[in-house]
C-alpha cells in the first residue's frame, strides 16, 4: 500500500499520467471510448480551465447528473484538480427529488445528460427551473436555487441558459496554464472534494462530505484487498454517482495504476459479460441483484470469463449461493466481499484475496487497514464482547467530515470520540472476522420474538427453486408485526407457499417461517441495486389491509 493521505486526486493524476501516460485508464464498452492515463489528464485539463472560466473555484458545488458515461467521470477529475465540490446526483430522480438536492447542496452548476433509460432530464428541469429557457448561459437568477448559475449539457443542444459540453471546453482555451496550475496548487488533501447523498429509506436524503484524503486512501485499501496491480482490469457496471463506482472503480484504479471499464451507460447482464471478455477484466464488481442476473444470462455460456481472478460483492448482503456460484461458475476464485457506507468513504470490511472461500461467503471479513471497528450495544454504547451481537461502528481517516448543512444529523451518527455509528448489525469473532446480521429498523419482533430477515433469507436460498428472496416485517394487530417475504424463482422451477411451508418445518424455529408470501419477478430497487425493502412492506401492508400498529 501507498500513503495517500498527503495528496490530492489531480495531484496523483498528475504522477500516473507522467508515469504510465500509455497505459489504459479508462474505457467504455458500449460507446467504444478509451482513454489513457495521459489522455484523462489532458481530458481533466481541459474540462478544469472550462469550469474556471465559467466563474467555478475551489469550494463551489458542481452537480452531475447523468449514467455512466465519460464526461461524469471528466467531470469528476476536473472538478478535483481545481478543489470544486462534486455532487453526485442519481440517475434515477425525479423532480421532487432534483428539486430538493439542488436546493439543499447549494450548487453552482449542475453537468447533465440530455436524458437517461426514458427519464427526460431537460424537460424535468425545466420544472425545477422555468427560467432556464428565459436565462442566458451562466444567469440563472431562481429564488429556489439562489447559488445555481450554470448548466452545462453533455449531450445536444438547447437554447436558454443551457451550456453545451463543447462550448464549456471552448470557454477553457481562453484560461492559460499558470491559472490553472494556481487552482490546483490551492487544494489540500483534507479538503471536502464530494457530497454524495445517502439513500436512506425514510426521510431526505443527506450529503455526505467526503475528501481528498476519505476516498484516496479507502480506494486504494480496496485495491490492496484485492490485491490489484498495473496489469489488473476493474469491470465496474456499478453506477458512477455511487462510491462503488466514484470512489472503488475509479479512484482504485488510479491509486493501484490499473484500468477500470464500464461496460454500458446503466447496468446491463449481457453488456458486462461481453467487457469482461472483451477487456481481459480480472476484477468485476457488483451488488449481489447484479451477479445474479449475469449468472442467469444467456452470454454467460457465450463468453470468456477466463481473465477473471477477483472483485467486489458489496452494497446489500450477500446470499452465500451465490457467491459459491461466482466462484465457481464465473472462475472469480478470489471475488471478495467489501462492507461500509457511504459516510465511511465507503469501506471498512473487506475479505481478501488470501481469505479462504468460508471466510468469503460467510463473513464481510476484517477492518481495513489504518481503520477501527468495534461492536456496541445500541441502548448504552458500550462495547459489546466477541459473539454478541450489537451495532457496527467505525472509526479513522475515512470517516466522512459530515453531513452537508445538516449538524444535528452529523452529532447523531458521529460520537464525540469519533466513532461513526452505522444503524447496522453486527456480530465479530475472535479472529476479527465481522457478520452483519441486520439492520436495526430491519429487526422484526413478532409476539416478543426477535426474527432478524438476514438469516431467514439465508435459510430460504437453500431451496433449489428459489433465485432471490427478500424477508421482512409487516403490521399486524396481534403479534405487533409478522413476517413476509417476497420470492424471485429460478427459470423451469415452480414454488408454492406451501413447498416453502415444508422446506421450514422442522429446520428453523416456528416464528421465523413467513405467514405471508408473494412470488414476483423483481423487487422495488434504488439505481445501485440496494432492495428497497420499506416498499415491499408497504407493498404488503396494503394488499392484505394492515395499517401500523401503535405501540407505547
Amino acid at each position: 500500500m501507498t500513503d495517500f493521505h498527503d495528496t490530492t486526486i489531480g495531484a496523483l493524476l498528475r504522477v500516473q499520467a507522467a508515469a504510465n501516460g500509455d497505459r489504459l485508464y479508462f474505457a467504455h464498452h458500449s460507446r467504444d471510448a478509451s482513454y489513457t492515463f495521459a489522455e484523462m489528464d489532458s481530458a481533466a485539463d481541459e474540462a478544469a480551465k472550462g469550469f474556471l472560466a465559467l466563474g467555478i473555484g475551489k469550494g463551489d458545488h458542481v452537480a452531475v447528473w447523468a449514467g455512466n458515461v465519460p464526461e461524469w467521470v471528466i467531470t469528476q477529475l476536473a472538478t478535483a484538480r481545481i478543489g470544486a465540490v462534486l455532487v453526485t446526483v442519481n440517475p434515477a430522480y425525479q423532480l421532487s427529488e432534483l428539486e430538493y438536492l439542488l436546493a439543499q447542496s447549494d450548487s453552482k452548476a449542475l453537468v447533465m445528460a440530455s436524458e437517461f433509460r426514458g427519464n427526460d432530464y431537460v424537460a424535468t428541469l425545466r420544472k425545477a427551473v422555468p427560467d432556464v429557457d428565459t436565462a442566458s448561459p451562466g444567469s440563472i437568477d431562481n429564488e429556489s436555487y439562489p447559488r445555481l448559475r450554470e448548466v452545462v449539457l453533455i449531450d445536444g443542444n438547447e437554447a436558454g441558459a443551457f451550456r453545451a459540453w463543447a462550448d464549456l471546453l471552448a470557454a477553457g482555451r481562453e484560461v492559460g496554464d499558470e491559472d490553472l496550475a494556481a487552482a490546483e496548487a490551492a487544494c489540500q488533501p483534507g479538503d471536502v472534494i464530494n457530497i454524495q447523498y445517502t439513500s436512506g429509506t425514510t426521510g431526505f436524503p443527506k450529503g455526505a462530505m467526503l475528501t481528498h484524503r476519505n476516498i484516496l486512501g479507502d480506494a486504494d485499501l480496496v485495491g490492496w484487498a484485492q490485491d490489484l496491480g498495473p496489469a489488473d482490469v476493474i469491470c465496474a457496471p456499478v453506477p458512477f454517482y455511487h462510491c462503488f463506482g466514484c470512489v472503488m472503480a475509479v479512484l482504485t484504479a488510479l491509486t493501484r495504476g490499473c484500468a477500470f471499464v464500464t461496460p454500458h451507460d446503466h447496468f446491463a447482464p449481457d453488456l458486462t459479460l461481453e467487457a469482461i471478455a472483451r477487456f481481459g477484466a480480472t476484477s468485476l464488481y457488483g451488488v449481489p441483484t447484479m451477479f445474479i442476473a449475469q449468472l442467469n444470462d444467456p452470454k454467460m455460456s457465450e463468453v470468456d470469463l477466463s481473465s477473471l481472478r477477483t472483485g467486489i460483492m458489496a452494497g446489500s448482503p450477500c446470499p452465500i449461493e451465490v457467491m459459491r456460484q461466482v466462484v465457481n461458475d464465473m472462475g472469480a476464485s478470489e471475488v471478495t466481499i467489501a462492507y461500509g457506507q457511504t459516510e465511511l468513504s465507503p469501506v471498512v470490511t473487506m475479505t481478501t484475496t488470501q481469505d479462504t472461500v468460508e471466510r468469503r461467503v460467510t463473513t464481510v471479513g476484517r477492518v481495513l487497514p489504518g481503520l477501527e471497528a468495534r461492536v456496541v450495544d445500541p441502548e448504552s454504547g458500550e462495547e459489546l464482547p466477541t459473539g454478541t451481537q450489537g451495532e457496527f461502528c467505525a472509526r479513522g481517516f475515512t470517516v466522512m467530515a459530515g453531513y452537508y448543512d445538516k449538524p444535528e444529523e452529523t452529532a447523531r451518527t458521529i460520537d464525540a470520540d469519533g466513532w461513526l455509528h452505522t444503524g447496522d448489525l453486527a456480530i465479530v469473532d475472535e479472529e476479527g472476522y465481522y457478520r452483519i446480521t441486520g439492520r436495526l429498523k430491519d429487526m422484526v419482533i413478532r409476539g416478543g420474538e426477535n426474527i432478524y430477515p438476514r438469516e431467514v433469507e439465508e435459510f430460504l436460498f437453500t431451496h433449489p427453486a428459489v433465485l432471490d428472496v427478500q424477508v421482512f416485517g409487516i403490521p399486524d394487530e396481534r403479534l405487533g408485526e409478522d413476517l413476509a417475504a417476497w420470492i424471485m424463482v429460478k427459470e423451469g422451477h415452480e414454488l408454492s407457499a406451501t413447498d416453502v411451508a415444508e422446506h421450514c418445518k422442522g429446520r428453523i424455529s416456528h416464528f421465523k417461517v413467513p405467514r405471508h408470501i408473494r412470488f414476483v419477478t423483481e423487487f422495488p430497487m434504488t439505481v445501485t441495486g440496494k432492495v428497497q425493502k420499506y416498499k415491499m412492506r408497504e407493498a404488503m401492508a396494503a394488499e392484505l389491509g394492515r395499517s401500523e400498529v401503535e405501540t407505547a
